[in-house]
């Protein structure tokens, strides 16, 4: 089992992670002022459950090979800044969804934001070489299999990771609320958040 020195030590470590905000913060907020606080929760679950699933990789070997392969990593970074640019783009075209009360809205289901929001959690390579380099430095070999330990970690990370994340989401809902009582608001809402996605996919196609 890890020593509790080092699993306190681990979440200290990962709140002054979480508290940064990061790439993962700036989609939850822009999906918040495009979809209200619903879509921000959902966004939130689904990036973390993303993160999870690559802490688990990185957890039995995967994020190693990952890792090492400087191709597959950038193909993994650029599909996923497509991806966050094909939502931008999207919510930018569709800012004036539902407004009409005399047409249908188009409200996207909770499934289709959590699928959209676990492919983003699970495209950002950058996760997978953070948990490969701070993993090791807080398992022990002896007692509980290494594996184990990293999924407890994970467990954790991913945790302590929603809860900061919803924070930042459900202020910037609360926000979006507050700007619904105007269809005006709701559509520069709406475009923010669009340029937001778009502008963090940019971002990510353009740095090391």
């Amino acid at each position: 089992m890890i020593p509790l020195e080092n699993i306190l030590t681990f979440i200290a470590f990962a709140l002054v992670i979480i508290a940064i905000p990061g790439p993962s913060v700036m989609f939850a907020i822009s999906r918040a002022l495009v979809l209200g606080k619903r879509g921000a929760v959902l966004t939130v679950v689904g990036n973390g459950i993303g993160v999870f699933v690559q802490a688990l990789a990185v957890s039995v070997g995967l994020g190693v090979l990952i890792e090492s392969n400087d191709v597959l990593m950038h193909t993994i970074r650029l599909a996923g800044a497509g991806f966050l640019i094909y939502l931008g783009i999207t919510a930018i075209r569709c800012r004036r969804d539902g407004l009409d009360l005399s047409a249908p809205a188009v409200v996207p289901t909770s499934s289709h934001i959590l699928r959209e929001s676990i492919i983003v959690g699970l495209s950002n390579p950058k996760t997978i070489v953070f948990f490969s380099a701070a993993f090791p430095q807080f398992v022990v070999s002896s007692g509980t299999p290494i594996v184990y330990q990293m999924i407890l970690l994970s467990v954790i990370f991913v945790i302590f990771g929603i809860s900061g994340d919803a924070i930042y989401a459900l202020s910037a809902g609360a926000a979006r609320d507050w700007f619904a009582k105007s269809k005006d608001r709701v559509i520069v809402m709406r475009t923010i958040g669009g340029i937001a996605m778009t502008t963090l996919g940019v971002v990510t196609v353009l740095l090391p």
